[in-house]
């Protein structure tokens, strides 16, 4: 295929032309008017108030309240799932440190029982729950805690990062786990900054800020992985790199060693050998110095960097659409590092940023798309190692490149070159987002944590995992008043007269009004006094209800010479048209965000089903090493010498599961086969019988109808499946076929798993 053709099908334009980024916006519109200049804008001081309760309707049923309250609930469920995916990611790296020590015979019995434990599921009927006065007392508590993030800074900082993630469990998904409110978000970020601020001011060597593996840096990784975070990389990476896995054959290798073992093994196979002038096994230098190595790798640079420019040039076409909370980050990197190192260069200041951006967000989903769910199935190798080139060309780009340990990389240091100022200037451009401090409440006195952790009293034993329990605490500071009355809050912090706020809810109202009975608003302009007699004479008792009281309001102010009825109510009527094709607006932008959303919750839920076959496999690998133990020690496999009436008795045998017959396309069909090198008109005679001798143990045996024998057999053993997995070795090479590790795993979990013995 012609280079041209190639970067064509990748969507990769000679001059990129790209379409211009649709950033959200959270701006309402305000009406405005010239008459009485000075009620106005005491009057619309408010506006906003009510545009979102007429937005946020709960009595209205018209088609924007309903996407509003699909979008609420998939926000909600978004929120939740990243909770429970983030849970079992955590089990799935402690149950893999818990393998490790028995492989390695340092697991002691009680461990054992501890890993058993950690794993055995909730029962709801155990357990005791906190009493009414330690409930008060918690909400207090974390109403604090949440408010006042810096408190949640100090525990961030005295944390190992062996136990950071047990705290992040708390804190951004507990703590601040509504990821589409903006307060909490707020407030999540100040404890960024604060812990931010604290790493600065630590840090001695300004070449190690933000790269080491650290509990701040696992902060910031896991933040980027919430809900507003995945659906960006989604959006904007997920179309590009699926055009780019299409091409399974295109190789792209540039290192000279690789790309002349890879000519070396080809002439082999062309030829049967390989010229007296060429030896099989050479140094780096020699392979660089190869004159066809050479013109191999030429063409390969070029249409690598071209590659890697139409990945650059979506992601900085993108800079609206990156999430204002990840923005703010990279702000206080680049306003930190000009307050710590004055001195420090535009460069040097970009590399932190870049650090950031691409490091732990960007760069993760590119090289692992499918751990992200942007692509479905696994790339081939070749695609694979295409993604991985490329974002270290990212990352060099947005880094100072050192090429000590991968020489080879030099070659595209033109790409960097010739982006740098690009990439500064994105970067400078990504933290131009402005600061949310204004909304947030001061904070309280100092002393009240002191006071809620006397009264709370020492922290509680850790209760076994089957008797955890969810909690619902009741937020809120016994130090602050309650409003009781709001009309009367707003007039007297914001000098607003009993007419404003009159003006505003009857306006309102008759949005409600218009939403409720959708006939009423197909004469224009809109007739108030005919929309209001109308609600009052339905049949509908609220909007009855809600028809005379409106009447009435527009008689008061009528009398207090507000509005005019001579001149049809003019000024109410212009302004509540104006809400309406608000709100036509708003209902748009609500549907598009549900459809967005609504990827964005499928992948989490993918990805959540891909954990728990993870945690499955490795609840399975460590049964098997169990086994294996207990053989060692002379007990049969998974049993142990049964004692009747005080004599010995030899273990009953292990029965042999299967064979389970699996025919060629149900696992072509369900991706278990990635390549098969069978031919099409044979694949309908060919099946697989998979049996499991003893347990972790099994036989792949690959059959041909109307033939006894089996083409091929396999003797395979989990830990060796697992091991595969580990070390992500994404396939396995039964001759004829290449099996997916992962979805060989679940088919293995998911046939034998309830079948043993």
């Amino acid at each position: 295929m012609e280079r041209e053709s190639v970067l064509a099908s990748y969507g990769i334009p000679i001059i990129p032309t790209m379409r211009p980024a649709n950033g959200t916006s959270n701006s309402r519109r305000l009406t405005t008017t010239t008459t009485d200049s000075s009620r106005t804008s005491k009057r619309y001081s408010v506006t906003a108030l009510y545009s979102m309760a007429a937005e946020q309707d709960v009595e209205v049923e018209d088609e924007l309240a309903k996407a509003q309250r699909r979008l609420r609930e998939l926000k909600s469920r978004i929120s939740a799932q990243s909770k429970k995916n983030f849970v079992l990611e955590r089990d799935v790296r402690y149950l893999d440190s818990r393998i490790a020590l028995l492989i390695a015979n340092r697991m002691a019995l009680d461990e054992k029982q501890e890993v058993e434990s950690h794993f055995e599921e909730m029962d709801p009927q155990e357990g005791s729950f906190p009493d009414d006065r330690k409930i008060q007392q918690y909400g207090n508590l974390f109403f604090l805690l949440q408010t006042e993030p810096r408190h949640i800074a100090t525990l961030c900082r005295l944390v190992s990062l062996t136990e950071i993630d047990t705290l992040l469990q708390t804190v951004m998904f507990t703590l601040y786990g509504n990821q589409y409110e903006s307060r909490e978000e707020h407030l999540l970020l100040t404890m960024f900054q604060s812990v931010l601020s604290a790493q600065f001011e630590t840090t001695l060597d300004f070449g190690s800020l933000l790269r080491a593996n650290t509990p701040v840096s696992r902060m910031m990784t896991t933040y980027t992985r919430r809900g507003p975070g995945q659906s960006y990389l989604k959006s904007v990476l997920s179309e590009r790199i699926n055009s780019l896995i299409e091409h399974k054959n295109l190789n792209l290798e540039i290192n000279p060693l690789k790309v002349y073992e890879q000519m070396i093994k080809q002439i082999e196979e062309e030829n049967g050998t390989i010229p007296q002038h060429l030896q099989r096994s050479v140094t780096p230098d020699v392979a660089a110095a190869n004159v066809d190595v050479q013109a191999i790798i030429g063409p390969r640079l070029k249409m690598l960097m071209e590659i890697a420019n139409s990945f650059l040039t979506t992601i900085i076409e993108s800079r609206e659409q990156v999430p204002y909370g990840i923005r703010w980050i990279c702000k206080q990197i680049r306003s930190l590092t000009k307050r710590r190192y004055p001195d420090a260069a535009e460069v040097a200041m970009c590399s932190l940023i870049g650090g950031f951006f691409f490091l732990r967000f960007i760069n993760p989903a590119i090289v692992t798309p499918q751990s992200y769910m942007l692509i479905d199935g696994i790339p081939g190798k070749h695609p694979r190692r295409t993604l991985t080139l490329i974002a270290k060309m990212l990352q060099n780009l947005a880094n100072k490149p050192t090429y000590s340990k991968e020489e080879y990389m030099i070659m595209l240091n033109p790409f960097v070159e010739s982006n740098k100022q690009r990439i500064n200037r994105f970067l400078n451009e990504l933290c131009e987002v402005g600061d949310f401090y204004e909304s947030l409440e001061a904070t309280s006195d100092k002393s009240h944590l002191r006071i809620l952790l006397e009264e709370v009293g020492p922290a509680p034993a850790q209760v076994p995992r089957k008797e955890n329990r969810t909690i619902e605490l009741p937020l809120f500071s016994r130090w602050e008043t309650p409003i009781q009355d709001i009309a009367s809050a707003f007039m007297s912090d914001n000098n607003v007269t009993q007419y404003d706020i009159l003006y505003m809810e009857t306006k309102s109202i008759f949005v409600q009004l218009i939403r409720s009975i959708p006939r009423v608003a197909e004469r224009r302009p809109f007739n108030l006094t005919n929309i209001a007699e109308t609600a009052a004479t339905t049949k509908d008792a609220t909007l009855v209800r809600k028809g005379i009281k409106v009447k009435e309001m527009l008689r008061e102010l009528q009398e207090a010479q507000i509005i005019d009825y001579k001149d049809g109510y003019h000024l109410m009527t212009e302004e509540v048209a104006a809400e309406l094709t608000h709100l036509g607006n708003l209902r748009e932008k609500v549907h598009e965000e549900i459809k967005s959303l609504e990827s964005v919750y499928k992948t989490i839920c993918d990805h959540n089903n891909y954990l728990r076959s993870q945690l499955e496999s490795y609840k399975a690998y460590l049964q098997n090493v169990r086994i294996q133990t207990n053989k060692d020690t002379g007990v049969g496999p998974g049993s142990s010498v049964v004692k009747v009436n005080g004599k010995g008795h030899n273990p009953p045998k292990i029965k042999v599961l299967g064979p389970f017959k699996f025919t060629h396309a149900t696992l072509e069909r369900d991706g278990i086969i990635v390549e098969t090198n069978v031919p099409e008109n044979r694949r309908q005679n060919l099946y697989f019988n998979i049996s499991s001798p003893i347990p972790g143990t099994f036989i792949i045996a690959l059959h041909y109808k109307g033939r006894e024998a089996a083409i091929l057999e396999m003797d395979l053993k989990l830990d060796d499946l697992l091991e595969k997995q580990q070390d992500n070795v994404l396939s396995l090479d039964l001759e004829y076929v290449q099996l997916d590790v992962n979805k060989m795993l679940q088919l293995l979990n998911r046939t034998f798993a309830k079948r043993k013995t």
